[in-house]
């Protein structure tokens, strides 16, 4: 039996605090890193996600994607060896359905212009 690497991630938020470290497979894929560090988002920060489409992790300068490993998504420049790879994340804002629904009403319509011709 192949013994699993583990890798050790810690999260930095856009406030400057962490999430972390812990230690991870490297078989993990980044959705379910999203679920696990949802929940452990901490309780008393506001606009929390809900979702992992809420959330985007950063590495190394690229969005990961939900459907690859940890092994797939890590660059060359984050493997040092017994080192902690810090990810960062993006928090989407929440959308009032109202502000969404004017945003729609009031875009320009497809091929339309607001412009004035002198």
């Amino acid at each position: 039996m192949a013994v699993q690497e583990l890798v050790e991630i810690k999260f930095r938020l856009a406030d400057g605090s962490d999430i972390g470290p812990n230690k991870y497979a490297s078989s993990t894929t980044v959705g379910s890193l999203k679920e696990k560090l949802i929940a452990q988002w901490p309780k008393d920060k506001d606009n929390g996600p809900r979702t992992t489409n809420d959330v985007k992790l950063i590495n190394a300068g690229r969005i990961l994607e939900n459907s690859r490993t940890l092994g797939e998504s890590r660059l060359p420049v984050a493997e040092v060896p017994g080192g902690v790879i810090t990810m960062h994340v993006v928090v989407r804002p929440p959308v009032n359905d109202k502000n969404n629904g004017k945003l729609k009403e009031d875009s320009p319509k497809k091929g339309g212009c607001a412009c004035t011709i002198l």
